[in-house]
């Protein structure tokens, strides 16, 4: 399974300057972004054949890590659970058949 790991520092400026092009040229089963500062009806790059895993910051343009997988995770969780953090969407948890996949940032 290939896993790519990118802090975009803005999902939608990161659109708009190749990302696409980029994408479909690694070839990832699983792609971790962190930074995204945006919600899903703000961009339209929502690729075929993978499942879409946002966790969205509260706070509009802020934080937020989105999860593009093409392989279909048992679980997924948002957050470690203590609120003072959770709002800002900076932790993603998909458990696979073998192994748990994290995506943060701090």
């Amino acid at each position: 399974m290939k896993i790519i790991s990118w802090n975009v520092a803005g999902y939608r400026a990161c659109l708009s300057k190749g990302f696409k092009d980029f994408f479909n040229e690694i070839d990832a089963d699983v792609l971790c972004l962190q930074e995204v500062k945006a919600l899903s009806n703000e961009y339209d790059f929502h690729p075929e054949g993978y499942d879409e895993y946002l966790y969205p910051a509260e706070k509009k343009g802020y934080s937020g890590t989105l999860v593009l997988s093409r392989v279909k995770p048992i679980n997924v969780s948002y957050g470690i659970g203590i609120e003072e953090y959770d709002h800002e969407g900076r932790l993603i948890t998909l458990e696979f058949n073998n192994f748990y996949l994290i995506n943060s940032y701090v």
